[in-house]
């Protein structure tokens, strides 16, 4: 495959795999159990600030 070739699939076959894969991954954060993980990720750094302070006091 010739570098023409390769920069001719990228720039039209390329480009719709990338918005494909791009909708899929932002879709993904709106399955029914997306709401769950994500609220679990944002709780995560205080889970570890909230055992360190029962240690130490």
């Amino acid at each position: 495959m010739s570098y023409n070739e390769l920069r001719h699939w990228a720039d039209s076959w390329g480009l719709v795999c990338m918005a494909v894969v791009y909708l899929i991954l932002v879709g993904w954060v709106f399955l029914p159990k997306g709401r769950e993980r994500s609220d679990k990720a944002a709780r995560m750094i205080f889970d570890e600030d909230e055992n360190t302070e029962a240690d130490n006091g």
